[in-house]
């Protein structure tokens, strides 16, 4: 899988994207994702997530990560894939600030709250979310699975 990366704050470390990478490239092999497959990942501060989330979702208020997935299909609609094409799965928009006060809040590593927030958001990509306790559970354990298998587990 392809992962482009923009830091949009100049404080993320090639360690911080190298996890990042790693852990996306194993929840992907875990759910079975073409090894052609793209995302994007950009690191944002409170503020900018704060725009994005109101512009967006009109919360105006920072959040921790978003999910913009591009390959959605709706009923009746015919999808044009070319053989050749990759597939663009979407965006994961990281908040680098609301990552370290989480980290802190729940007092586990910044390594660990980014991995979850790739993770999280990545799996929103793939169409899951956790809007039913039933949904939850299952969302919530692909990620504490992914996690722990890449010893980020709590």
């Amino acid at each position: 899988m392809q992962i482009d990366f923009q830091d949009n704050t100049s404080t993320v470390t090639e360690n911080h994207l190298e996890l990042v990478q790693g852990i996306l490239k194993l929840a992907a092999k875990k759910e079975n994702i073409s090894d052609d497959a793209e995302v994007s990942v950009t690191f944002v501060t409170n503020e900018e997530i704060q725009e994005i989330n109101r512009d967006y979702r009109n919360l105006d208020k920072p959040t921790d990560v978003i999910s913009f997935a591009l390959e959605e299909s709706v009923e009746g609609e015919m999808a044009i894939i070319g053989e050749d094409l990759p597939v663009v799965l979407g965006d994961i928009i990281i908040s680098v600030e609301r990552a370290e006060e989480q980290a802190k809040d729940y007092n586990h590593s910044f390594e660990r709250e980014l991995g979850f927030l790739a993770v999280h958001g990545f799996l929103h990509l793939l169409g899951y979310d956790h809007m039913t306790k039933e949904d939850e559970k299952i969302m919530f354990g692909k990620q504490e699975e992914i996690l722990g298998e890449y010893n980020l587990g709590r």
